[in-house]
């Protein structure tokens, strides 16, 4: 597994090994220590799995009282993945990466506790899979625009599109309105 660390060095970018033949491939997904090393000393507690159809965006996430990391791939199809910082303490409070994530590359992002975290469907339709450190806390999720402008995030929409979002995410907060991590 290869480690990157993204403009914002706390967000991780992996990439497996992958071995191929005609037959298909194998590749590890997941190794505990290596990820400790690599990340941190993050345990995952909760699995899940979701499938949206193209234009669908969902986020921009987090959780504020039981802060989630999250581990993140595509195992159909293709989205943009962006991860924003909401430490206020940081240096890098309030700027975001984004990085295209595709069952083709099979490469995760690890998203740590204090950030936000959202993505868009970029294919006909992907199929979603995140590793979560703490477990859902449906009371304590905070939505933060997709389009703050404060944010300023360049999301890959085709011309004249907006995303698809639900409710909650269609009346999310802006940045500054938004609990902060210290």
């Amino acid at each position: 597994m290869k480690y990157e660390k993204l403009a914002i060095p706390e967000v991780v970018l992996l990439t497996p090994q992958v071995f191929g033949d005609e037959r298909g491939f194998f590749m590890e997904t997941f190794r505990q220590s290596e990820f400790e090393t690599h990340c941190g000393p993050y345990q995952f507690v909760q699995d899940n799995h979701s499938k949206s159809k193209q234009g669908i965006l969902r986020g921009l996430h987090y959780q504020h009282q039981q802060p989630q990391g999250k581990l993140v791939r595509v195992t159909q199809g293709e989205v943009f993945d962006v991860a924003v910082d909401m430490r206020a303490s940081s240096a890098t409070f309030g700027q975001w990466v984004g990085v295209h994530l595709s069952a083709d590359n099979k490469q995760m992002l690890w998203v740590p506790p204090g950030f936000a975290h959202g993505f868009y469907v970029t294919s006909d339709e992907a199929e979603f899979q995140y590793k979560c450190t703490d477990y859902y806390a449906p009371g304590d999720e905070v939505s933060i625009r997709w389009d703050d402008p404060s944010l300023a995030i360049t999301w890959p929409l085709s011309e004249h599109q907006r995303p698809t979002l639900s409710n909650k995410d269609a009346q999310g907060l802006s940045l500054h309105e938004a609990p902060q991590f210290k």
